[in-house]
């Protein structure tokens, strides 16, 4: 029998990413969309034909009692929603991120073991092609002890311009909890441990508040270090990750995956990859993926507890790189 599921929030992110995702599991089935905006629920209807439409999140999951709900909603409404749905008996997969308050985080989570629901966060860069090809190569000891991630996002405004989500303050907006997110995440990924510290620099802008760009340096054990530099403000857009150990060093700008021993010898381990659009649907059916079999597993399952565990410590250097920030880019040390 297919899962039954609903879809709470349907702006470009659900159209464009999360649906075309879904449709390729055979064992899925999107029976019902909760939207508030009259033009986005006629969107959805033009594009699930067989589903029920709701403006109301109650009506919706009372009325259908769907299996899970997947969270595309601004940010600001995801801890709101999460609760919800678990109220109502549903597994829950919410974009990032999971939510803005590291208490009600831990709250989210408790309410979820409960209720024995499976409840994680849309971790997608993990399967985008060219960190998958990074992942193998740390696995495989090809890098030697890794002592460095180096993350970039540059950017040249918010994805989808002012007006969206990314852009308003009130709704969960700013390039931290927007690319700084990606980048806690990936790193715990990669890195394969729990940060020590964070020290940052954080710019605003100063009609909105807007955290627009951000220098963060997370240490990690054995003097292991990240460094992420996020900017709206870049005259070109680009995203480029480097990784070295010390026996070699691995680039990845796009699809460009480029492998430099010691001893000079160069791999290409390039990949393709849709064009960069943001929605990246095929990197969310692998997310869709891995929450159906954590449903089939339990709420106990491997991966829906590790995919929480990034979360809670995404959220965790995402308010430490503030705190940082607002002393001048002192560090500020984990509790172990």
């Amino acid at each position: 029998m297919k899962l039954r599921g609903a879809i709470s929030g349907f702006g470009e992110v659900a159209a464009q990413g999360h649906l075309p995702g879904w449709l390729t599991r055979e064992g899925i089935s999107i029976v019902a969309v909760h939207e508030p905006m009259p033009e986005r629920r006629q969107l959805a209807m033009r594009l699930l034909k067989n589903a029920r439409i709701y403006d109301d999140l109650g009506l919706m999951l009372d009325g259908e009692a769907p299996d899970f709900v997947d969270i595309a909603s601004p940010p600001a409404f995801h801890a709101g929603t999460i609760r919800a749905a678990l109220d109502a008996g549903a597994h829950v997969l919410c974009e990032k991120p999971l939510c803005l308050d590291l208490a009600e985080s831990d709250k989210l989570a408790r309410l979820a073991a409960e209720r024995s629901r499976v409840l994680m966060c849309v971790h997608n860069w993990k399967y985008a092609p060219a960190f998958a090809v990074a992942h193998q190569v740390l696995a495989a000891g090809r890098l030697g002890t890794l002592r460095f991630i180096g993350i970039d996002r540059l950017r040249t405004e918010p994805a989808g311009g002012a007006g969206k989500w990314r852009s308003e303050v009130v709704l969960g907006g700013g390039i931290l909890i927007d690319h700084g997110w990606h980048a806690f995440y990936l790193a715990q990924w990669l890195m394969g441990d729990a940060p020590l510290s964070v020290s940052a620099f954080l710019a605003r802008q100063e009609a909105t508040d807007l955290d627009d760009l951000a220098d963060i340096r997370v240490l990690f054990p054995h003097d292991r270090l990240v460094r992420v530099h996020l900017s709206w403000r870049a005259p070109v857009r680009r995203t480029s990750t480097v990784l070295y150990g010390d026996q070699a060093m691995l680039e990845i700008e796009g699809d460009r995956v480029i492998l430099t021993e010691r001893s000079g010898d160069v791999d290409d381990l390039s990949v393709q990859d849709a064009p960069d659009d943001s929605y990246h649907s095929a990197w969310f059916g692998k997310v869709a993926e891995d929450f159906e079999r954590a449903i089939n597993e339990g709420a106990g399952s491997r991966v829906a507890t590790r995919n929480l565990l990034e979360a809670r410590t995404a959220l965790r250097l995402i308010m430490a790189a503030r705190e940082s920030a607002s002393m001048g880019g002192s560090t500020v040390a984990f509790a172990r």
